[in-house]
């Protein structure tokens, strides 16, 4: 099965763009070059959600993968029409797509961009891997790495390394995918039991009395 990616640069902070959407914060060096060389041809599919997409598009990047030769660029939006650039418009759920998209031949997957799109995914618990560019600076506000996907999900570390920068460069493994059933569950048992803890503290204070 395809192995799908959510990675980007971000803050210490957990920030992948400033309120300002600028970039002077970046760092770019040879070492990432080189990483993202080997990422690149690693992927055949790159998804994006309407704000990135719409970004790289702005930027004059014809949607990042929508035109790189050998990368099929998705676009998850319920409100354009089309997209262009080679790319292709998914109006259904994000979800249940890649969890088809990742049982097709095929190279990896990538989640590029705002962390709205990699919330539903992780929700759906299709998202396998998680590789992050921490930077060594604290934006305050702006655009958050990650958002609720609404419980709990556990990492394995892949790899970690300092590069150039003081920058560290780290991948993550998804090593369980509770459902929010699970969860559910889990929440009214640890209920059920603080009611009961209660009832003994009351009982107790009783028999003391």
């Amino acid at each position: 099965m395809r192995t799908v990616t959510y990675g980007a640069a971000c803050s210490l902070d957990g920030f992948i763009a400033p309120t300002d959407g600028s970039m002077d914060w970046l760092h770019f060096s040879p070492e990432v070059q080189e990483y993202m060389s080997t990422y690149w041809a690693s992927i055949d599919t790159m998804l994006m959600g309407r704000k990135t997409w719409e970004v790289a598009v702005g930027q004059g990047g014809g949607g990042g993968g929508g035109g790189t030769k050998g990368i099929t660029t998705y676009v998850f939006s319920r409100t354009l029409d089309r997209v262009g650039h080679g790319a292709k418009l998914v109006r259904e759920d994000a979800g249940e797509f890649v969890r088809h998209l990742k049982e097709q031949p095929g190279k990896g997957i990538c989640v590029m961009g705002g962390g709205e799109l990699a919330q539903s995914l992780f929700a759906a618990g299709v998202i396998d891997e998680v590789g992050l560019n921490v930077h060594p600076i604290l934006l305050g506000a702006g655009v958050p790495f990650f958002r609720d996907a609404g419980r709990r999900i556990s990492l394995e570390l892949a790899e970690s390394r300092v590069i150039d920068g003081g920058c560290v460069l780290s991948t993550y493994r998804v090593a369980s995918r509770e459902s929010g059933i699970g969860n559910r569950e889990s929440k009214a048992r640890r209920r059920r039991a603080s009611g009961n803890r209660e009832r003994g503290t009351g009982n107790r204070a009783s028999l003391s009395g």
